[in-house]
């Protein structure tokens, strides 16, 4: 099997935009060739080294892995391309912060311009389609990377309904659409994860079932939209974008390892749902 190709960008500027999010925008020559743009969910996986591991220049991830133990291979996080300038060949992402904990949040409120990090990608798949009748949505911090590119995105006179969860209100964002549509803004405060956006999603009055829906955000939560869309609205299957991007009680590490099986255990149950 031919190794995937690690390519390496260079850190240009970081800004904090609210206090569980920042960004950073990455540049440099690494960079031409990359190949976002078709989808607003682009990603890529952001490879880190563990502490003092090095890896010979360029990385070679089947290298890696036939020389190192699987303890010393990289760990790899996937991130949304917020945007991407070809011209500038700037890449920008948003992490979202849980102060100290997790890999990726602590190495972006960190790291200074100059530095440099290793990504696989992009992937992709979603990007709003024009002949929808509506589109929905919905996710929590997560998710808002790829609902604001989605929104930007929409052509003029599109109907939408978007739903995005956070904390509180200083974590709400600008985001230009071309119709001005902004989510509608759930805060979470001391409520369990998710809990605002189903109420916001289950009470919807739907304008019909010629819908695209994109629904992204905790495991649990995106299972129970799963099947309200499939069961209780009636949503075709090939239209939805939906997946959890993370779980409650799961490190990024043991979630990536059941996720597959997780996702078609649920999709098989509630495709049975659906037609029942």
């Amino acid at each position: 099997m031919a190794s995937r190709p690690v390519d390496t960008a260079v850190v240009v500027r970081t800004e904090r935009l609210t206090p569980h999010m920042v960004r950073v925008v990455l540049g440099g020559a690494g960079l031409a060739g990359f190949g976002a743009g078709e989808y607003t969910d682009h990603y890529v996986k952001l490879l880190f080294a563990p502490e003092g591991v090095r890896y010979a220049e360029p990385w070679d991830l089947e290298q890696i892995r036939g020389s190192h133990p699987r303890e010393e291979w990289p760990r790899q996080r996937a991130y949304t391309v917020r945007s991407w300038d070809p011209t500038r060949l700037h890449l920008t992402i948003d992490f979202v912060l849980h102060g100290d904990e997790g890999l990726a949040g602590p190495w972006a409120a960190r790291v200074q311009p100059g530095e440099s990090v290793h990504f696989v990608g992009p992937g992709g798949a979603y990007a709003p389609a024009p002949a929808a009748g509506w589109h929905l949505m919905a996710g929590d911090e997560s998710a808002l990377p790829a609902i604001a590119a989605s929104l930007e995105r929409l052509p003029r006179g599109a109907r939408v309904h978007a739903f995005v969860e956070v904390a509180g209100p200083a974590d709400e964002q600008q985001i230009s659409t071309p119709d001005g549509v902004t989510p509608v803004w759930l805060h979470r405060g001391d409520r369990p994860v998710g809990e605002a956006l189903l109420e916001a999603v289950t009470s919807l009055d739907f304008p019909s079932t010629d819908v695209q829906a994109f629904v992204h955000g905790e495991a649990g939560v995106v299972k129970e939209l799963r099947r309200h869309l499939r069961a209780d609205r009636g949503i075709a299957r090939e239209r939805l974008s939906i997946s959890g991007y993370w779980r409650l009680g799961e490190t990024d590490e043991g979630w990536r390892a059941i996720k597959r099986d997780w996702n078609a255990r649920v999709e098989a149950e509630q495709e049975s749902l659906a037609h029942a």
